[in-house]
């Protein structure tokens, strides 16, 4: 049997998870970034009980665990009253997962271990500094025209995984549509030494609804392992990105949030656009697209690399598939399911999400609180709502989709 050559450009989490998992196939991998080296930038962190058990099959999750911080609860919390409205035991879930819990790992660290692991495979090779420039396709192959250091050169495979990001330049390539909206407000990111569990009380994982301001809080472990809060605020339609990362805005935000906190424990600022996006195909012949190269989603509950790792781990399932006899329309069964959950899970989730911390109308606004508080209150309800928010339940679904 001919072996397979997967060819994965982006070296960010997805792409990694989906190097080593082809690796794990026997399939020969080429993993390629255009980046010079890691990004380390405050990005993702939050990983559910679902995608910890691909972690685990890809044989990362010792090290990613004992990285990152375990998160059993999370928690919803009234800006208005300053009080807690509801908590959430993922320990309700040890009869459905190995992983009752959410790790808190930031996503730079998992790309670092992965690249230590694909190391280990003979015929698994990455490159980082390298530009994909153009790609053709014929019946049984493709060929990515690439740039490094001034030199053009070719790279043939059998097919290629296009995991580079939001920007992805393997979709502008195959002319593929991103369907969608950007929010008017960007986001800020506030990360900051203090220790809000100690001063509020709160759990590794805060939701802030707000009526004149929502937040999200959520703790981790940093490259020191000291530990770092990241608060998430909105940015005002009106505000200038120099203004809402200023010491006024920033010391105002931070201590309206907690009045114990100071502008001084704020040790980095960002602010980024925010998007709700599908792309129009996650398929053209053999090229994929996987992660935020294929849809994009405000962040509130920590979904979209998790989509992400389930679309790597669901494509190197069809390519092992192909390999074993399957013709290609099991690709287009990739496709079907990863696009329809993204729709049903990942984008109506965010949006929702995002609609109940910022929700003004007094009584919507209540509504929805005493809603968080009822499901808290019956166990039955309260798995329900994190067999979705974990994702298990989209893992379960994803099975039942059909050509």
């Amino acid at each position: 049997m001919k072996q397979m050559h997967v060819v994965v450009v982006g070296a960010g989490p997805v792409g990694v998870v989906a190097a080593i998992a082809a690796a794990q196939k026997g399939f020969k991998v080429t993993l390629l970034d255009a980046a010079l080296e890691v990004d380390h930038n405050p990005r993702a962190a939050t990983t559910h009980p679902s995608t910890l058990d691909f972690i685990d099959q890809v044989g990362l999750i010792d090290e990613f665990v004992k990285q990152g911080l375990v998160a059993r609860y999370f928690q919803f919390w009234d800006r208005d009253t300053k009080s807690r409205v509801a908590q959430f035991d993922h320990d309700l879930l040890k009869d459905e997962t190995k992983f009752p819990f959410v790790v808190q790992t930031e996503q730079h660290k998992l790309v670092l271990m992965g690249l230590k692991r694909l190391d280990t495979f003979t015929d698994a090779s990455y490159q980082f500094g390298i530009t994909v420039t153009n790609l053709a396709q014929g019946s049984d192959h493709v060929i990515l025209t690439t740039q490094q250091d001034g030199q053009t050169g070719q790279i043939k495979a059998d097919y290629v995984i296009g995991a580079d990001g939001g920007k992805s330049t393997i979709r502008k390539l195959l002319n593929i549509e991103f369907e969608g909206y950007t929010w008017p407000e960007r986001f800020i990111v506030l990360t900051s030494i203090h220790d809000f569990e100690k001063s509020m009380g709160c759990c590794y994982r805060n939701y802030f609804a707000g009526s004149s301001e929502w937040a999200n809080l959520f703790k981790v472990t940093g490259d020191d392992y000291k530990g770092r809060w990241r608060a998430v605020f909105p940015a005002r339609t009106d505000e200038s990105d120099e203004e809402a990362l200023s010491d006024a805005s920033a010391q105002k935000r931070i201590i309206e949030l907690e009045e114990a906190c100071s502008l001084e424990s704020i040790v980095h600022r960002n602010i980024y656009n925010v998007h709700q996006r599908v792309a129009q195909k996650f398929r053209v012949g053999r090229v994929m697209l996987a992660g935020d190269s294929s849809h994009l989603n405000n962040p509130i509950g920590g979904l979209g690399l998790n989509c992400g790792i389930h679309d790597a781990m669901e494509l190197v399932s069809s390519l092992e598939d192909i390999q074993k006899g399957a013709d290609d329309t099991r690709l287009d069964l990739y496709e079907k399911r990863r696009k329809t959950l993204n729709v049903q899970f990942i984008q109506e989730q965010t949006i929702a999400n995002k609609k109940r911390l910022e929700e003004k109308d007094p009584n919507a606004r209540k509504d929805r609180l005493d809603e968080l508080r009822k499901i808290e209150s019956d166990h039955v309800l309260q798995k329900q709502f994190l067999m979705k928010s974990s994702l298990l339940l989209s893992v379960i679904n994803e099975k039942n989709i059909t050509l």
